[in-house]
């Protein structure tokens, strides 16, 4: 009987990814941190299976981007956009600062929700006094509603298959 050895490749180890300057934090909460373009204000929001990841960049001209895009282009809806900027104006930021945001998951409206709280955790690491305002209307709560998940022997979450008497 022929014995076979067989030769084990280690593999290289693997080169450890350069480091971030954005500290990444648990729900949401905001981090400052300095970029190219100046500071800005990190935050995390959150609606349905949809995640936002906002920047609010200080000194800026009013620019508002999603995903790239600009917010009129990426929300085409007058409803989702006056959702996203109410934050901002209510802090009467509208010209001050710029926003960037990157949205995965999710529907439109979700996104945009999502955006929302982003922006209004962020604006609340800036001044703190933003905070009552944006808590009275609600801005500063995560929405904890979702899809309820499909039970075995039924159609969906709650419809059952039709009944039949013979």
């Amino acid at each position: 009987m022929a014995t076979e050895t067989k030769e084990v490749k280690k593999k290289a180890p693997a080169k450890k990814a350069a480091t971030k300057k954005v500290a990444k934090t648990e729900e949401g909460e905001a981090v400052t941190e300095t970029s190219k373009g100046g500071s800005f204000l990190y935050a995390i929001g959150r609606r349905k299976s949809a995640i936002a990841k906002v920047r609010l960049i200080k000194n800026g001209k009013g620019l508002y981007t999603v995903n790239g895009k600009p917010m009129e282009e990426f929300f085409t809806t007058w409803e989702s956009r006056s959702m996203v900027t109410s934050p901002i104006k209510i802090a009467g930021l509208e010209g001050a600062v710029d926003m960037s945001a990157e949205t995965t998951g999710g529907g439109q409206m979700g996104q945009a929700e999502a955006v929302r709280l982003g922006i209004a955790r962020a604006l609340c690491e800036l001044n703190p006094t933003y905070r009552k305002t944006l808590k009275k209307l609600g801005y500063l709560k995560r929405d904890p509603r979702a899809k309820e998940r499909k039970k075995p022997g039924l159609r969906k979450a709650r419809r059952a298959p039709q009944w039949s008497k013979r």
